[in-house]
């Protein structure tokens, strides 16, 4: 099978597996323990967390590490909007979010937060005119995603962080699940007080995330016990699933955009762009390892069996909503034409594709774009 999913979930890296199954052999006790098994745990844990700091920029704050992506966009939102309550109560995210930002969002507001949510062009891409005349004294949160996970937009952080520092005290999250691994992410010079990571978006291990907090700022806990994690996040820490995290997050960074992934993409644009029956969603400066696309009048579960068929796995969209009939709401969002609602696929590349396991793709789309004119 050619996996072309990457952006649900990746493969593990056999390198990460190693390292997370000599870590459980050896540095298995209890990294809170007073004893010297705990104190070589509590340390190799310690080493974990240093090397996810510098690779991204951010040297001198604070790693929490999560049970994944969702648990630390929830620590980031309902922790920070009750860390800063003092400053006031208005947040801004935007409408395409992961829904563990959104719902987190919502849940706020029936708490009394004032949320608003940002507009987004065809493209998913925000208005920074818009952030601007959002933003008030009393907004203490944006959370704002790098790259959305459904259509591959990139938002501009740097110049968000710009207007967010220059007309509020809010702090700034955002959402790196997509970005890191694929672009350059870097705390400093985006201007992030907060970025959430996931482990099985880079070839680790799933259950594993972490909200990475620059120095200063500290969110509110949301679950209580032990006291673990600076206070943050009780419970008794993993310390192999820090390990491997750090080892996939080591073999996945990098310095400037994925150059193979780029040209993929523009390989499979310019294969599309001819066809009417086929709508490109994904702007054309994307991120590089995701292009989304819709067929006119055609179900996407048509699409994916078809690709499956032929020895293809693609998804319909986001993981997290692939199971529902109605069309997402990042979909609802870009105002997609109602022809081709029904119709989106995701092609997502990662570490384990090559080019000519695209190539095979731009076959099997021809094969099933013939069958579409036809009339199936």
């Amino acid at each position: 099978m050619i996996y072309f999913d990457n952006s649900s979930t990746t493969q593990p890296d056999e390198s990460v597996l190693d390292s997370f199954i000599a870590a459980n052999k050896k540095y298995y006790a209890n990294p809170a323990s007073l004893h010297v098994l705990g104190r070589e745990a509590e340390s190799l844990l310690s080493r974990s967390k240093e090397q996810m700091l510098a690779l991204v920029g951010n040297e001198d704050g604070e790693v929490v590490l999560t049970s994944g992506g969702t648990e630390a966009n929830n620590l980031a939102i309902f922790g920070l909007a009750e860390a800063y309550r003092s400053r006031g109560n208005h947040i801004i995210t935007t409408q395409i979010e992961h829904p563990s930002v959104l719902n987190a969002c919502r849940e706020l507001e029936s708490k009394g937060f004032q949320v608003d949510y940002l507009t987004v062009d065809a493209e998913g891409l925000i208005s920074l005119e818009e952030l601007e005349k959002t933003l008030k004294k009393d907004t203490i949160l944006v959370s704002i995603m790098h790259v959305n996970n459904e259509i591959g937009t990139i938002q501009p952080i740097l110049q968000c962080a710009e207007l967010i520092k220059k007309n509020s005290r809010a702090v700034f999250h955002s959402d790196c699940v997509q970005s890191f691994g694929k672009l350059h992410v870097d705390m400093a010079s985006l201007q992030l007080d907060a970025i959430t990571i996931s482990a099985h978006k880079v070839n680790g291990l799933k259950n594993s995330g972490a909200l990475i907090l620059k120095k200063g700022i500290t969110p509110h806990a949301i679950n209580f016990g032990g006291g673990q994690e600076n206070g943050l996040r009780s419970g008794t820490v993993s310390v192999p699933n820090a390990v491997a995290m750090a080892k996939a997050m080591r073999i996945s960074s990098v310095l400037e955009e994925r150059a193979d992934y780029r040209e993929w993409r523009n390989l499979l644009m310019e294969v599309c762009r001819p066809y009417d029956n086929i709508h490109i969603l994904s702007p054309d400066n994307g991120a590089p390892h995701i292009l989304s696309i819709a067929f006119k009048s055609i179900n996407g579960e048509v699409a994916v069996n078809y690709f499956q068929e032929h020895g293809i796995i693609i998804s319909t969209s986001s993981a997290c909503s692939s199971k529902t009939k109605d069309a997402g709401h990042v979909i609802e969002a870009i105002g997609l034409e109602n022809k081709f609602k029904n119709g989106v696929i995701r092609i997502s590349f990662g570490n384990t594709n090559t080019k000519d396991q695209v190539v095979e793709f731009i076959n099997v789309l021809k094969s099933f774009v013939e069958l579409i004119e036809r009339g199936m």
